[in-house]
């Protein structure tokens, strides 16, 4: 999905047609050099594409995954040596600040090989390799290979039987599954490398959907924009613009069209300027730190009051005049000017949208601020293009009133609500425990409540027409907006509130839990009554526990070495959740998959549960401050530790990510990210059960 909507962005925006390179910069090719019978060369080429590089075999521990090959067993041939490679760059890589070694423009690495067959047959193989350019890197790949060798006519060889033949036809596809560590580890390592790939995989199609999700938002939040009294009213003077020379209709649709690719563009470019300026290393620091979260807050709450009337956010008057000037001028540039002074003249409509959607994407992957404005401005742009071919639709258009103004008060009532969000992130992450969750709750359901008196004509602001009647659409709006209401105010006792998990702060947040202090009574009076005693799943007291709480009631650890030795001692294979104070998904996927009776019985009876924070900003002790292998840095709190371990072991920094170790921290199942997949995610946990249990597990 993330190359659908990264080919849409290349139609629209032709300058970033280089982007599209970066999804296979690198091409390999294979020949064989048979000089004498007995002997081969086993050339493996590689041809990087500018700017891009290829690592060396030889990579110190903490960087990127080296280059490795694994050549399928067989008595046909034998190796020579090691893989033979080119004389390398030596330079500092900026995407790791190391000094490494690889190869740009071109590679040629070598394996010799002596031939035992006197028959003609097949090397076959695998190569794994990873690739950057000067600021990223994508994901390590694997490139099967064969090559076809001539027979010695002098050899001697034995008898291959045909299990053997069975075998030796059964590696490659064994050897293919294995990832960079085969040729250089052992089979245990190359199974943990492997683990922690799919769980990159699983992590990708997270993102991916993630991705589609914020593109049918932002494509929403245009549809929204389009109905705001600042561009309402221009639909049909642009498109009547458009249509003015009744004598040239085809040139006057060529020029609207222009005119509505005109407005994806202006959109996109803003887009593209946000991330190229901010992109992704810029993420952790949006998404947790008290600032521009705090930031965050604080413009979505001017947009708010904009939109409910306080003031209008307005452009200096000397550039809308420029940019309409142009527009005067006509033709294909006037066409493009006059999206601009679109683009201009709305922005105290449209401000508040594109600021939201430039918020929300800026602490997301690079590619996530162009795919929002993309969204947004082709829903923007559609109702141009559709009434300029035609503009008989015009007529059957609603006037323009009051009821536009109503749109302008509910979507700043949106923003109010919204806004929250970010300054419960920067809450959370700090501890401040200023907007708990039933403080949160308490404003969104006065926000909502307010929002459906809005909506029946109970509460009118200065630039409300006067309302004589209530329609039916309204009325509608009022009841779904007056029943959410009132299914989030069991939430102030503790309730879920499923569908909103992600956006309300956890349930571990509230202060007053009712279904926590009910489950604590019935435990109390089962033991006294005489039942048994359920068994603790800690062996002494978490780390952290004073600020840090896992969900549904269950117990564990924050601290990963606190776990292992706890793993060690009651014989229990650990569940890693690497989670943050304001991932989204995590919330989802504990109050939709965590919560099933059967995941919560198995995390409870099974596994050493350990939630690590990976954006929580306590600081550590000095003598806990660790030196991280991957970046050479010093991480201090809690969340920059386990941050660290989680790239530095399993090479994936989005959350949730879920990991399964045995009691020597080794991975018992492939890790796990995004899903809310519920029998998915039993098998999960039972399979690593399973392969913890066997008696001769590695």
């Amino acid at each position: 999905m993330k190359k659908i909507l990264i080919t849409l962005i290349l139609l629209v925006l032709p300058p970033l047609f280089s982007i599209s390179q970066i999804l296979d910069p690198v091409k390999w090719s294979f020949k064989v050099e048979q000089t004498t019978p007995d002997e081969a060369t086993l050339l493996l080429i590689a041809k990087a594409d500018k700017n891009w590089h290829v690592y060396s075999q030889d990579i110190p521990k903490g960087g990127p995954l080296p280059t490795t090959f694994a050549f399928t067993k067989s008595k046909h041939y034998e190796l020579v040596g090691k893989v033979q490679e080119p004389k390398p760059i030596v330079e500092n890589d900026p995407n790791f600040d190391m000094i490494l070694k690889f190869f740009a423009d071109k590679a040629v690495f070598k394996q010799k090989i002596k031939v035992l067959s006197k028959n003609d047959f097949v090397v076959k193989g695998v190569l794994n390799f990873m690739c950057c350019d000067d600021k990223q890197c994508l994901p390590p790949s694997d490139v099967e290979f064969d090559f076809s060798i001539k027979g010695n006519p002098n050899a001697v060889e034995s008898q291959t039987t045909g299990s053997e033949s069975a075998n030796a036809a059964g590696t490659l596809s064994d050897t293919a599954k294995k990832t960079a560590a085969t040729a250089a580890k052992t089979d245990s390592v190359s199974l943990k490398a492997e683990q922690a790939r799919l769980g990159e995989t699983a992590a990708d199609k997270a993102a991916d959907q993630s991705l589609l999700w914020f593109f049918l938002i932002s494509f929403l939040a245009g549809l929204a924009a389009i109905i705001t009294p600042c561009v309402f009213p221009m639909i049909p003077m642009t498109v009547t613009f458009f249509m003015h020379d009744s004598a040239n209709k085809r040139k006057a649709r060529l020029e609207a069209i222009v005119y509505g690719l005109s407005i994806v563009v202006i959109y996109t470019v803003i887009g593209t300027v946000v991330a190229i300026t901010l992109g992704a290393n810029f993420a952790n620091f949006l998404s947790t730190h008290w600032i521009p979260n705090v930031f965050f807050f604080l413009i979505f709450m001017v947009f708010a009051a904009s939109f409910l009337g306080m003031f209008e956010i307005t452009l200096p008057s000397w550039i809308v005049n420029k940019a309409d000037k142009q527009a005067d001028k006509g033709g294909f540039s006037g066409a493009f000017f006059m999206a601009f002074t679109l683009v201009l003249v709305s922005f105290s409509c449209t401000g508040p949208i594109v600021g939201a959607i430039l918020v929300k994407s800026a602490s997301g992957a690079i590619v996530m601020p162009i795919v929002g404005m993309l969204g947004f401005s082709l829903a923007f742009a559609l109702p141009f293009g559709l009434f300029a071919f035609f503009p008989s639709w015009l007529s059957g258009l609603p006037k323009s009133g009051g009821w536009l103004n109503s749109v302008k008060v509910v979507l700043g009532f949106l923003e109010l609500a919204l806004g929250l969000k970010f300054l419960s992130i920067a809450d959370q992450t700090y501890h401040w425990h200023i907007l708990d969750r039933e403080v949160y709750l308490a404003f969104w359901i006065v926000i909502f409540f307010l929002m459906g008196m809005y909506l029946i004509g109970k509460l009118k602001f200065n630039h409300d027409s006067d309302l004589p009647y209530i329609s039916v659409p309204r009325i509608i709006m009022a009841i779904i907006v007056f029943a959410f209401t009132v299914y989030m105010i069991p939430g102030m006792w503790g309730a879920p509130l499923k569908a909103l998990s992600g956006y309300l702060p956890p349930t571990t947040y509230q202060d007053f839990d009712l279904n926590a202090i009910i489950k604590t009574e019935v435990g109390a009076i089962n033991v006294s009554g005489g039942g048994a005693q359920p068994s603790s799943t800690t062996c002494d007291k978490p780390k952290y526990a004073d600020f840090l709480k896992l969900p549904h009631g269950l117990e564990g650890y924050f601290d990963y070495s606190q776990a292992l030795a706890c793993s060690k001692k009651l014989n229990k294979p650990i569940f890693i959740d690497f989670t943050g104070h304001g991932c989204v998904n995590c919330r989802q996927m504990e109050a939709n998959v965590w919560s099933d009776p059967k995941v919560l019985k198995r995390l409870r009876e099974n596994f050493i549960v350990t939630a690590l924070y990976v954006d929580d900003k306590t600081e550590l002790p000095e003598n806990e401050w660790i030196t991280s292998t991957y970046d050479k840095k010093v991480k201090t709190t809690i969340g920059k530790k386990f941050a660290d371990l989680q790239i530095t072991r399993f090479n994936v920094n989005s959350q949730p990510y879920y990991v399964l170790l045995d009691t020597n921290g080794n991975l018992i199942a492939a890790p796990r990210a995004y899903n809310l997949d519920v029998e998915a995610f039993v098998k999960f946990l039972d399979d690593a059960v399973k392969n913890f249990n066997q008696p001769k597990r590695q």
